[in-house]
């Protein structure tokens, strides 16, 4: 364990004097920054905060906190699920949320560079103002693009247009030892050497500090629709996936969830807009599937053989969403899962797990299977198209010191099934604080010796981010 030095007056002074963003101490500091989205994995409180301006008043921040050993972390909206984004040893926290200007648009090249505290939502509205799409589609439609990047954010549209990593371009980039580089360039391919951007890319703010990104967009779709499929069971449901993908169908997102989650869901949005029987039958779980396309001829053309092919692999009925007002009804219970279960939650633990798309099904009838032997509810749904699952551990009743402990054995079992089927600990929500431990007990030796010395080179003095991921 590295011994980090305090935050001296001397170093206060000295980073006010370098800055000309707002500079927080002590008190000064909302309290929001001291957790993210998923406390269950600490707090921690900074012993001060900066409002970043641009890359080189972040690089003399950075230089102060290197030659002084103390630890520092930049911020974007917090809303991380892994803990990453906490001071787990006080030091000095950078927000980034200020930097948050969509740059320019290079309509040539098919990009456009932007801060690292643009909002999600911002850029992806400003995109389809100019007919134009950012396709990368997390849930949480405010975390910034900075957080985006440094987690490898998935989402929904992932299984036809992937993740956020293969939309980043370039990068500017503070190491750790304060100097201001550029990785990647504005090209489609690159065979330069290592491919120093795409260990950024997911390394969740403990190998640099991204102060600005160069994005890849595309013509936005002309046209689009969705499904709601509902199924008699969960098991039915999941299996149907892998059928939609034999008969050439290219769905830009595939969403499964069950019965229970989409309640709690339109509880919390006040509106119901899945059914819960059909035919005299009980719904047990839907599939929610959208399609894009050039024009309504051809979206209808992959409705009825998507329909066929729904049918056949033991579809209850088809309900179609076909004006923007519909689908957005559609999408909206699937959009707040998070917030509906934290509202009704007091004590939450969740993994973002990965499996190959065919052997979803029976991992999830495991996790069903091994959650009915622990004292809390297991609720799961996710990315069908992916195999990108959300399970959350959650209770109302538990002391939080034996709900940690029955959880990690939970967790060690589900990630080892996952492993065992050829699949990783997280799809997109990264590793942070809360997950590491399962980082090194399933990755190996090998490979997490070979992650700490990538951090050790880009950061001698371990003080970026220290104690996430490795």
């Amino acid at each position: 364990m590295v011994n980090y030095n305090s935050v001296t007056d001397k170093v206060i002074e000295d980073i006010k004097a370098a800055v000309s963003g707002k500079v927080y101490v002590g008190e000064e500091i909302n309290i929001d920054f001291f957790h993210d989205e998923m406390p269950i994995y600490g707090e921690g409180q900074p012993d001060l905060v900066v409002d970043a301006v641009n890359a080189k008043e972040i690089s003399e921040v950075v230089k102060i906190c290197n030659e002084n050993k103390i630890p520092v972390l930049a911020r974007g909206a917090g809303t991380g699920l892994t803990g990453a984004g906490v001071c787990r040893f006080g030091g000095v926290m950078i927000n980034m949320q200020s930097m948050n200007k969509i740059l320019a648009y290079d309509e040539e090249n098919m990009v456009v560079k932007v801060e690292p505290g643009v909002l999600l939502n911002d850029l992806a509205e400003d995109c389809l103002s100019r007919g134009y799409m950012y396709p990368p589609d997390p849930g949480e439609k405010f975390a910034t693009l900075g957080g985006n990047v440094s987690t490898n954010a998935g989402g929904m549209r992932a299984v036809k247009y992937g993740t956020t990593r293969n939309y980043v371009r370039s990068m500017e980039v503070v190491l750790p030892t304060g100097e201001i580089t550029q990785f990647g360039a504005t090209v489609s391919k690159t065979s330069t050497g290592y491919s120093l951007k795409d260990l950024i890319i997911g390394s969740e703010g403990t190998l640099g500090i991204i102060t600005e990104l160069t994005l890849k967009i595309i013509p936005a779709p002309k046209e689009t629709i969705s499904l709601i499929v509902p199924y008699e069971d969960l098991d039915t449901c999941i299996s149907t996936v892998p059928q939609l993908f034999k008969a050439h169908l290219n769905p830009q997102a595939i969403e499964f969830m069950e019965k229970e989650i989409v309640n709690m869901s339109e509880i919390y949005i006040g509106k119901a807009t899945f059914p819960k029987e059909l035919e005299g039958i009980d719904i047990g779980a839907y599939l929610l599937i959208t399609f894009d396309g050039n024009d309504e001829d051809e979206l209808n053309d992959i409705t009825e053989k998507a329909a066929e092919v729904l049918m056949e692999a033991g579809a209850i009925d088809i309900l179609v969403a076909d004006t923007p007002n519909k689908i957005k009804e559609a999408w909206a219970a699937r959009s707040s899962f998070l917030e509906a279960i934290e509202s009704q939650t007091k004590l939450l633990d969740e993994c973002d797990v990965v499996v190959p798309i065919n052997m979803i099904a029976k991992y999830v009838s495991y996790v069903n299977q091994r959650g009915k032997d622990f004292p809390f509810e297991v609720k799961s749904f996710g990315h069908a198209g992916d195999g990108n699952l959300h399970i959350y551990a959650c209770s109302n009743d538990m002391e939080k010191e034996e709900f940690l402990k029955e959880v990690e054995v939970f967790m060690k079992d589900i990630y080892g099934k996952a492993y065992e089927m050829g699949g990783q600990i997280s799809g997109e929500h990264g590793i942070g604080y809360g997950k590491k431990e399962f980082l090194k007990m399933f990755e190996g030796d090998v490979n997490t010796e070979l992650m700490r010395g990538i951090k050790k080179v880009f950061d001698p003095n371990m003080i970026l981010n220290p104690n996430k991921v490795i």
